[in-house]
């Protein structure tokens, strides 16, 4: 499921095509940063005025372009599961279907938000984003999963691990019985929800774990180096980078932890659209879904290609080539991009079991369809 703590968080003036700066949003897993919480409304307001910059707001760039082709703006979250979206320009999955795309990089707080404006016209979306949405009566509606399970890593300090003679290739159980009455960081709900998960699964009792509470997983990395705490987790790649920098060793993930793999959290993200846009530009929906759809496809066969590899690197500068090509296989591409109602049960417990949000997520067959794909 998309609740990643995966970063410090970028933001971009929606539809403005504006430098990212640093924003102040933790991430929970999911892809955009992931704070359920509360839009300001100064921040409503910096969307709605971006806005007014963006051609055909509100109609969605919709209008043709000179060569008959349309342009969309795809808000995206700087992050692994920006990889599928970024694949369908790459492999020229969007140009067949006549679609040009922008993109504006979107935190938790804002992304809902630049959807309804018309500042963007999808959204590539986490489940708790969305379904805080949802629970908000924001009319939008998922159209397409484009990755399942939750990319995280828990990552120890190099001390702690000797400490306790951790490595990469302890047992999950094992490293849980560690973890007993250590002290973890915590940077969001989200992540400090799906560590619960994870030690609760192996007779561990969080509540006996020492919480620190940062304001950012940049400031987890840097608590996890001085030994101000033991771990912390986050969405990969970071927890990966960490490990091969040399200060943690990362020992649980969403491959060694069944209650963070798809199979047993649900879905990872979704392609998000407003309802009055879908309504209006079937046709484009249908072709947008379908594109993301083949590129998630084409890495479910193709994984370790250098097409993905190469895509994967540009979608996430900086990150070592080594790092990206152990993460990429944390997230579940799926062949279709259709959804179900017992993938969204397991969604739903999974979101639930967390806490993070302020009451018990719900959905509908009104809040999402499979129509679009092709």
């Amino acid at each position: 499921m998309a609740h990643l703590d995966q970063h410090d968080g970028t933001t971009a003036a929606a539809g403005t095509g504006a430098p990212a700066t640093p924003a102040g949003t933790s991430g929970g897993r999911g892809g955009r940063p992931h704070a359920p919480g509360t839009r300001t409304f100064a921040a409503v307001t910096a969307i709605a005025l971006g806005c007014v910059a963006l051609t055909a707001c509100g109609g969605g760039g919709t209008s043709k372009n000179a060569d008959g082709t349309t342009t969309v703006t795809i808000g995206i979250a700087g992050n692994i599961f920006d990889v599928p979206i970024k694949l369908a320009e790459a492999n020229g999955y969007f140009s067949k279907q006549g679609i040009k795309v922008k993109y504006v990089t979107l935190t938790a707080s804002t992304g809902a938000s630049a959807l309804e404006s018309g500042s963007v016209q999808f959204l590539n979306d986490s489940p708790t984003d969305f379904l805080s949405a949802v629970d908000k009566k924001i009319p939008e509606t998922a159209i397409a999963a484009d990755g399942g399970g939750n990319p995280l890593g828990l990552i120890v300090s190099t001390k702690f691990a000797k400490a306790h003679g951790l490595t990469a290739d302890t047992p999950a159980a094992q490293v849980a019985k560690a973890l007993d009455g250590s002290t973890g960081g915590s940077s969001s709900a989200n992540t400090k929800g799906e560590a619960s998960v994870y030690l609760k699964a192996y007779g561990v009792d969080a509540g006996k774990v020492k919480w620190v509470s940062l304001p950012s997983p940049a400031a987890d990395k840097a608590a996890l180096k001085s030994n101000q705490i033991d771990w912390f987790v986050t969405s990969q790649p970071s927890p990966l980078e960490i490990q091969d920098s040399g200060d943690g060793v990362v020992v649980a993930d969403s491959i060694k932890v069944p209650a963070w793999s798809s199979a047993q959290a649900g879905y990872g993200q979704f392609v998000v659209g407003r309802n009055s846009y879908l309504s209006q530009h079937a046709d484009i929906a249908g072709k947008v879904a379908t594109a993301v759809q083949q590129a998630t496809a084409y890495m479910n066969a193709h994984l370790d290609s250098a097409t993905v590899q190469t895509v994967a690197q540009k979608a996430l500068p900086g990150v070592p080539a080594a790092v990206i090509k152990t993460a990429l296989p944390q997230v579940e591409w799926p062949k279709s991009g259709e959804m179900t109602d017992g993938e969204w049960t397991k969604t739903l417990a999974f979101i639930n079991s967390l806490g993070a949000l302020t009451k018990q997520a719900q959905v509908s067959s009104d809040d999402w369809t499979n129509k679009y794909l092709k």
